[in-house]
């Protein structure tokens, strides 16, 4: 597999996303968005899990808006704050009612253990792409060259200690969130070990995902 094999959507809407994504987010961020996608549409081709590829990238690019500051809830889990941001960014893209629930509930559901691939593909692998993302779960899935690919043109930069830093924040304010429970359970540790940073990484950052500019 390599990396501009992968499907992605050339809408309207997935280029409106990006642009707003590259507005709100850090660099770090933004190319983390941009693997999650890259990650999950990889796991939904390996797999052969039919997945809608623009629902599936414009909820990897805004599933972790609820973490940038002017989106931060102090009532509400990020990853609900997000779904919200998201629904409100799909109505303006005239997406259906229906539709914008669906996306709402892909990135609610990110952050959830496991998500069920026969009733929610798009959820299911953005679960398992972020998970690949945070601590390196199943990252062998994946070969060492697609991954070599992968970091070299969206480098993970300063990821770790910027998305750390959100969810320890997250934590103090929101205990009882899904963050303040990962936090909890060991996610610095996890995240020190994760393989995807033991790579070297010379590219430079970037703003577009493949084949989508």
């Amino acid at each position: 597999m390599s990396l501009d094999a992968l499907p992605v959507p050339d809408s309207m809407t997935s280029a409106a996303a990006l642009e707003v994504a590259t507005a709100y987010h850090s660099p770090a961020l933004l190319n983390h968005s941009l693997r999650a996608y890259v990650w999950a549409a990889a796991g939904g081709v390996a797999g052969s899990i039919p997945f809608d590829a623009e629902l599936l990238y414009v909820a990897a690019l805004f599933h972790d808006i609820g973490l940038v500051p002017v989106f931060d809830s102090h009532t509400v889990a990020f990853e609900e704050a997000g779904g919200h941001v998201a629904q409100v960014f799909a109505a303006g893209a005239g997406w259906p009612a229906r539709r914008r629930a669906r996306l709402s509930d892909v990135i609610a559901r990110h952050m959830r253990p496991r998500v069920e691939a026969s009733t929610d593909p798009e959820g299911h692998l953005l679960a398992r792409a972020t998970a690949t993302e945070v601590v390196g779960k199943d990252a062998d899935d994946y070969s060492a060259a697609f991954r070599a690919e992968v970091l070299e043109r969206y480098p993970r930069l300063d990821l770790t200690e910027r998305f750390l830093a959100c969810f320890q924040a997250q934590a103090a304010r929101k205990p009882g969130s899904s963050a303040a429970g990962a936090v909890r359970s060991g996610l610095a540790e996890r995240m020190a070990s994760n393989p995807l940073d033991s790579t070297v990484q010379s590219a430079p950052s970037s703003t577009s995902a493949a084949g989508t500019g």
